[in-house]
C-alpha cells in the first residue's frame, strides 16, 4: 500500500472512531433514558442492567454507522482541505478520484460489514434486548413488608401486620390478609394472632403459617342490598394453626428476566427468514380478502342478481322501470328485502375491516423491514459519497461546522426514511419504494456536490446569481449617465 494511501486512511480511521463511539453512547443513552423510568426500583442486579446495555449497542451499531461515516469523511476531506494538503496533491497531479479512491473500498467494506450486521447480530440482538425488557417492565419492585400498614406489592394479596419481630424478622403479630385470588366477587378475609413467614433463597413460593386465627370467605358475588348480602352463601371458621403459598416468583430472582417470550417479531428474524415468511403472510392475507368477498357476495347474492339482470336485458325489459311491473305493497317488500341486504353487507364489510387492515399491516412490517435492512447497508455508501466531496469543498476540519452539516443532513435522511416507512406500512406506497425513497433523495445531491468537487467549484455558485443583477444595475446606470 502506498503511503499516500496509508496516510488518507489514517486521517479517515482516526475521527472515524472517535465519532463512532461517540454516536453510539448518545444513541444508547437516549433509549437508556426512554426506558429508565420502568427499569429503576425493579430491584435488578446490575449484571443484567450491564445486558441490556450490551444488547441494546448491538441494536444501535447499524444506525451509529453510517453517521459516523458521514460526519468522519466530512472532517476527513475537510481537513486536507483546511491544511491545503489538497492543494498540494493536486498541483503533484493527483486527482481528488485518487486521493478518496482508498476511502471508497473501506466504505464498501463497511457497507458489507453493515449487511452482515444487520442480518445476523442485529436480529439476534433485538430478541435478547426486546424480551429483557418486557421482562424487567413486568418484574415488580422488591419484597418488603411493612409493619403498621397494608402491602399491596405481593399481587392478588391485601397484608398487613402490627409488628414484625424475632431473629430473622421473620415473626409477626396480628395479622390481617384479604385474599383477592379466589374467583372474581368473592372475599376472603383472614385475620390471626400470630404469623410466621418462610422464604427460602431463590423460590418462587413464600409460605405463611398463621396461629389462633379466623377466616371468612364468600361463595357468589358481592352485592351492594344488605337484605341480600345477609342471604349470600359463606363459610367461616377458626383455626389454631393454618399454612398456605403465595406465588413471588415476579417478586423474587432474576432467573425469569432470561425467559424469551417473543421470538416471531419481524425485527427478531434475518433476511433469509423474512423472506420465506413474506410469501406466506400475503397468500393469508390474500385468502383472508377472498373470503371476506365470497361472504359479502352470499349475502347480497349478488350471483341471483347478475343472471335476473341479464335475463331481463335479453327479454328486452327495462331494469331501470322493473318496480312499476309490481303493485305497491310488493314494492315495499322488495325495498325492505334489498335495504336488509345491504345493510347486512355493510355491517360485514365494518366488522372485518379492522382484522384486514391490522392483517395487511403486519405484512407491511415484514415487507417494510426487508427492503428496509437491504437500504440501510448502503447508506454507509451513500452518505460518503455526499460527506466526503462537501468535507472537499467546505474545507473545514474538527468538530464544528462539520458536526452541524452531517446532523442537518442525516436529520433529512432519517426523517425521508421514517416517513417512507411510515407510508408503506399504512399501504400509502409500496414497501420498495418506502424503504429507498431516501437514498432516492440523497443520490442526486451526491451526485450533484461530487461534480462540484471534482471540477473544484463551491458549493453553489453566487456568481451565477449576483453577475446578472450587476450586469442589469450597470445597464440602467450607463443609459442614466448619457
Amino acid at each position: 500500500m502506498k503511503i499516500l494511501d496509508k496516510y488518507i486512511l489514517k486521517t479517515f480511521l482516526v475521527p472515524f472512531a472517535a465519532t463512532f463511539l461517540i454516536v453510539l453512547f448518545v444513541l444508547v443513552m437516549q433509549l437508556l433514558w426512554q426506558t429508565f423510568e420502568n427499569i429503576a426500583g425493579k430491584g435488578i442486579s446490575i449484571s443484567f442492567i450491564l445486558k441490556f446495555l450490551y444488547y441494546t449497542s448491538l441494536s444501535i451499531v447499524p444506525q451509529a454507522l453510517p453517521i459516523a461515516v458521514l460526519l468522519s469523511s466530512i472532517m476527513a476531506l475537510g481537513s486536507l482541505g483546511e491544511n491545503y494538503e489538497f492543494a498540494a496533491a493536486k498541483s503533484s497531479g493527483i486527482s481528488l478520484q485518487r486521493l478518496v479512491r482508498p476511502l471508497i473500498f473501506l466504505t464498501l467494506i463497511l457497507s458489507g460489514i453493515n449487511f452482515l450486521f444487520l442480518n445476523n447480530i442485529f436480529p439476534y440482538a433485538i430478541l435478547k434486548q426486546q424480551n429483557l425488557y418486557y421482562n424487567i417492565k413486568k418484574k415488580k419492585p422488591a419484597l418488603a413488608l411493612v409493619p403498621g400498614s397494608f402491602n399491596s406489592d405481593i399481587p392478588k394479596y391485601q397484608i398487613k401486620f402490627d409488628e414484625k419481630y424475632g431473629e430473622e424478622k421473620n415473626l409477626l403479630r396480628n395479622v390481617l390478609i384479604y385474599d383477592l385470588s379466589s374467583r372474581k366477587g368473592n372475599q376472603k378475609v383472614i385475620t390471626a394472632k400470630r404469623g410466621k413467614i418462610i422464604s427460602e433463597e431463590g423460590s418462587r413460593y413464600m409460605t405463611f403459617i398463621l396461629f389462633d386465627g379466623y377466616y371468612y370467605q364468600d361463595h357468589t358475588m358481592t352485592t351492594k342490598s344488605f337484605s341480600k348480602k345477609e342471604k349470600m352463601p359463606a363459610s367461616q371458621a377458626t383455626f389454631k394453626e393454618y399454612e398456605f403459598n403465595i406465588d413471588i416468583s415476579d417478586l423474587v430472582g432474576d432467573g425469569a428476566l432470561e425467559e424469551e417470550r417473543f421470538k416471531n417479531s419481524f425485527k427478531m428474524l434475518k433476511l433469509q427468514q423474512l423472506h420465506d415468511t413474506i410469501p406466506v403472510l400475503k397468500t393469508s392475507y390474500n385468502d383472508l380478502l377472498l373470503a371476506r368477498a365470497k361472504s359479502i357476495a352470499s349475502i347480497s347474492k349478488s350471483k341471483q342478481l347478475y343472471k335476473y339482470s341479464d335475463s331481463l336485458k335479453a327479454n328486452g325489459i327495462d331494469t331501470t322501470g322493473i318496480l312499476q311491473n309490481f303493485d305497491l305493497k310488493d314494492k315495499i317488500s322488495i325495498l325492505n328485502g334489498s335495504k336488509t341486504k345491504i345493510n347486512s353487507a355493510l355491517t360485514n364489510v365494518k366488522n372485518n375491516l379492522s382484522s384486514i387492515k391490522r392483517k395487511r399491516k403486519t405484512l407491511n412490517f415484514f415487507d417494510s423491514e426487508y427492503y428496509g435492512r437491504i437500504a440501510l447497508s448502503f447508506s454507509c455508501l451513500i452518505l460518503f459519497f455526499i460527506g466526503a466531496p462537501l468535507g472537499s469543498i467546505i474545507r473545514k476540519g474538527g468538530f464544528g461546522l462539520p458536526m452541524i452539516l452531517a446532523i442537518a443532513i442525516y436529520v433529512t435522511y432519517f426523517f425521508g426514511n421514517t416517513m417512507g416507512k411510515n407510508l408503506a406500512e399504512e399501504s400509502s406506497i409500496s414497501s420498495l419504494l418506502g424503504s429507498w425513497i431516501s437514498a432516492m433523495v440523497m443520490i442526486p445531491f451526491g451526485v450533484f456536490l461530487t461534480r462540484r468537487a471534482t471540477k473544484d467549484k463551491g458549493l453553489f455558485n453566487i456568481d451565477a446569481i449576483l453577475l446578472p443583477i450587476k450586469n442589469l444595475f450597470l445597464k440602467f446606470k450607463s443609459k442614466k449617465d448619457i
